[in-house]
């Protein structure tokens, strides 16, 4: 009898690896968003559980970005300095006026730059991590906001090679600094989100339609020219308007006064962005959840 029955659960082992189980996922009509609470404890769930993911692939990324290069880390300092040149040999040369700036030219530049291209890496990663993983999001099912924290690591690594570069500058023309320096990465983070949001709220529009991305690099050429990274806000006209509206700006600025030992200009400016930030970032992510399955599903059919 004992005999029987270990025959008969090795012939129904036989059976199941033969046959195996199909499990299927059921989609109910109900919105997450009737269930506010169980939607916020499931995002935080993801996101804690994507940080190995996110590890791998964030040094897979630098891997692959350095690698496959001649001269590797090197342009990563290449664009502030070719661009603090270009900019600091046309004021000499009174082709541009720029006027009088807190700190050396060259280094107003050059430092500004920096942040300038940290917000626009910021800017481009959401969508450049959707169509890196394009292949892989029909086809696996994983956390999303892997993809996320994935490029933001490499936005911050990127942006610790290039202040080196602001760290020698400030060496060679003697800038002091002060206490305020350890706040600088406070706004420079701030700076960073606000590209994370304005980001991830393109994203899923960007991985459906490709003039999203054509657009974004319109764009941001157009907004360079918003932002004071090569000349003061100015005092008086109608373009100080446009310039004090833009949201960079109090970012952009206040992250380079916290590092330069300069009164700060805009506060109040600052913190409003920043709570707009703050706020939109986390709907951004309640949108991007929403709306990847959709998407997923529009990519792969």
């Amino acid at each position: 009898m004992k005999k029987f029955r270990i025959l008969k659960s090795i012939a129904n082992m036989k059976e199941c690896i033969s046959k195996p189980q199909i499990y299927e996922r059921t989609y109910i009509p109900d919105s997450s968003l009737r269930y506010p609470i169980k939607l916020f404890q499931q995002m935080l769930h993801d996101l804690l559980a994507s940080r190995e993911l996110a590890w791998r692939l964030m040094v897979r990324d630098i891997n692959s970005q350095y690698r496959q290069s001649l001269l590797g880390i090197t342009w990563a300092f290449l664009p502030p300095i070719i661009m603090a040149i270009a900019f600091t040999l046309a004021n000499q040369a009174s082709i541009i006026q720029v006027g009088k700036t807190d700190l050396p030219y060259p280094v107003y530049v050059m430092f500004s730059t920096v942040l300038w291209q940290t917000f626009v890496e910021a800017l481009n990663a959401p969508l450049q991590a959707l169509i890196q993983a394009k292949p892989l999001l029909a086809k696996v099912n994983f956390p999303h906001e892997a993809l996320i924290l994935a490029k933001l690591g490499e936005i911050i690594f990127n942006f610790g090679i290039k202040i080196v570069l602001i760290i020698g500058l400030f060496f060679c023309f003697q800038i002091s600094v002060s206490w305020t320096v350890i706040l600088a990465p406070v706004a420079i983070l701030h700076l960073i989100f606000l590209g994370l949001f304005l980001g991830i709220l393109l994203a899923p529009f960007g991985l459906l339609y490709q003039d999203v991305s054509r657009a974004l690099n319109l764009i941001t050429g157009f907004w360079l020219f918003l932002t004071p990274v090569v000349y003061q806000v100015p005092k008086t006209g109608s373009f100080r308007y446009l310039v004090k509206v833009n949201p960079v700006t109090p970012l952009l600025i206040t992250a380079r006064e916290m590092a330069t030992n300069t009164q700060l200009s805009q506060p109040t400016e600052f913190w409003v962005v920043s709570v707009i930030t703050f706020f939109g970032l986390i709907l951004t992510w309640i949108f991007f959840r929403i709306a990847m399955p959709f998407v997923i599903e529009r990519i792969s059919s």
